[in-house]
């Protein structure tokens, strides 16, 4: 029936530095938090388990307000590229892993990120030819807005020096016209298209494996944008029907719809009515990353002055796609990295507000006075990465330059004027685990940097930045009122870690281990097998 956790420090995050002692759960809501000896008394009726802490530490759940689950999983399962530091290395992985391959299999790899090599090479479809010896080849940069083909996959896709470049993408070419294989934003669409769809097994394992992970790194949630990226919509959704119905995975899953997606979701959606699923805004791009200089900008980039970078979509086009989501009574939220796509996507829910509930903006990358202005007067909830940060610096000074990088991920800034943010890791992109997220909102800089960090005046508070994916995830999705604090009434979904994040040193943050996972009151994870649990019969 009834579950009293207790004997640990636990922060509820409604103020800073805010604790109680113990919290009595049921049927998967906090009823009361106090002292032990006054809750047992009053519960001890009810009381069929309690939890010993065992001086261990326990937050609001942990939600990731931004990621993929899906292709976080393919990540998993998958050759990731992304830990590489040189090209030498790339290519032994991608020679060893065709060896795997039959003769016309397809060569697929995540996560290449050039910056990461002392050279910055990226690789031109013959050296891809000969690497793969002949199979059609498909890489992704970290970023997911640009890719690598090699000769056999372009061929396939029908990609020619002829070939114009799609809306919303570029064709890189030699000086001749003739392609490199490097393809930026939609231009990858046109080989994604030819290559063979994955199982129905392959995506059940792919979401199974992303949420088991997951748990065991602390998150009890995750918003995710994944229903429009393998074919059907069905498929995806099949997949959330298996592990979350069939399987009785424990995660909260909220799933923002690809207004690519949308029309076919609508037809199905009362069949997929799953336990710990929801189903929230429309997905809509505005423009790339700032990694391949596709984030689209109001002045050209600092290190490419020829481009500003990528619009997705015409302006009108992106009114009508928000008027759609505003007929279904739906909020939207739009990637915009930068402060460009910021400004047109401000300027169409400003012709077509929200009917209620609050828009999301995805990145925010880069703003300005003028847009943070402009924010202020909306109902919308800004949805950061703080792992970015780590990532995209110091090289992002060399694409903004020195005038607007204090402008860039400027979290502090953000808060500052009252604006709500969330914060997610867009993993498979970034790394999933939180504390990574956490970490670099308060020290700016990478992991095992000495620095003072990036831009200092950026930096947030730990209760600021534990705020984000507590308080602030649930306020992304209209649920600030039942979940992201400790708090009666409010959903028992907890993580627990090992030691204080508020009281140990910057860098032990990332040395945190989990001991318990919490949904609903329910154990979802758990470090080791010692139970500490003791049932009353």
């Amino acid at each position: 029936m009834g579950t009293l956790f207790h004997n640990g420090t636990i922060y509820t995050m409604i103020n800073e530095g805010d604790q109680c002692e113990a919290v009595y759960v049921k049927d998967g809501t906090i009823v009361k938090t106090g002292k032990k000896e006054e809750l047992y008394p009053i519960f001890s009726q009810e009381i069929t388990q309690t939890v010993d802490l065992e001086g261990n530490v326990m937050f609001p759940g942990f939600v990731d307000s931004h990621l993929h689950l899906i292709g976080h999983g393919e990540k998993l399962i998958r050759l990731d590229l992304s830990e590489m530091t040189s090209a030498e290395e790339m290519e032994k992985a991608l020679r060893k892993k065709a060896k795997t391959l039959d003769e016309n299999e397809w060569l697929l790899g995540e996560g290449w990120n050039e910056n990461n090599f002392i050279d910055r090479k990226i690789f031109h479809k013959n050296e891809l030819d000969v690497i793969s010896e002949g199979r059609p080849v498909l890489l992704s940069r970290v970023c997911r807005h640009a890719f690598l083909a090699n000769s056999k996959a372009l061929e396939l896709a029908g990609i020619m020096n002829e070939t114009p470049d799609p809306a919303g993408g570029i064709i890189k070419r030699d000086a001749d016209g003739d392609p490199t294989g490097l393809l930026h934003d939609s231009a990858a669409d046109l080989v994604k298209k030819v290559v063979p769809e994955v199982s129905q097994e392959y995506l059940n394992k792919a979401l199974k494996t992303s949420v088991e992970y997951l748990l065991s790194l602390g998150l009890t949630g995750g918003h995710s944008e994944d229903l429009s990226y393998y074919g059907n919509v069905e498929r995806p959704l099949n997949a959330y029907k298996k592990v979350f119905e069939d399987d009785h995975l424990k995660f909260k899953a909220h799933l923002l719809v690809h207004h690519e997606a949308l029309d076919d979701f609508k037809k199905i959606k009362k069949n997929y009515q799953l336990p710990f699923v929801e189903y929230g805004a429309m997905k809509i791009f505005c423009d790339g990353a700032f990694g391949g200089r596709t984030a689209w900008l109001s002045h050209p980039y600092n290190d490419a002055p020829e481009t500003s970078g990528v619009y997705i979509h015409e302006d009108d086009e992106l009114l009508k796609l928000i008027q759609k989501a505003r007929k279904e009574n739906m909020n939207i939220a739009v990637h915009t990295i930068g402060d460009m796509a910021l400004q047109k996507t401000i300027e169409v829910i400003k012709k077509c507000p929200p009917h209620g509930g609050a828009d999301r903006l995805i990145h925010a990358g880069l703003v300005s006075e003028s847009l943070i202005n402009e924010l202020k007067q909306l109902s919308v909830i800004l949805d950061v990465q703080p792992g970015f940060v780590a990532s995209d610096f110091p090289w992002l000074i060399e694409r903004l330059g020195t005038e607007r990088i204090p402008y860039a991920y400027a979290f502090r800034t953000l808060l500052d004027e009252g604006i709500i943010c969330a914060g997610g890791s867009d993993a498979p992109i970034e790394p999933v685990n939180p504390l990574l997220g956490i970490y670099a909102a308060v020290a700016r800089r990478k992991p095992r940097e000495k620095h003072e960090g990036y831009v200092l005046e950026q930096k947030l508070t730990r209760h600021e930045a534990i705020g984000l994916y507590t308080f602030g995830s649930a306020a992304a999705i209209g649920q600030e009122h039942i979940r992201g604090y400790i708090k009666d009434g409010y959903a028992a979904d907890f993580t627990v870690y090992d030691r204080d994040l508020f009281k140990i040193t910057i860098d032990e943050i990332l040395e945190a281990k989990v001991k318990y996972t919490i949904v609903e009151g329910e154990i979802a994870y758990e470090l080791s097998s010692a139970k500490n649990t003791h049932s009353h019969s």
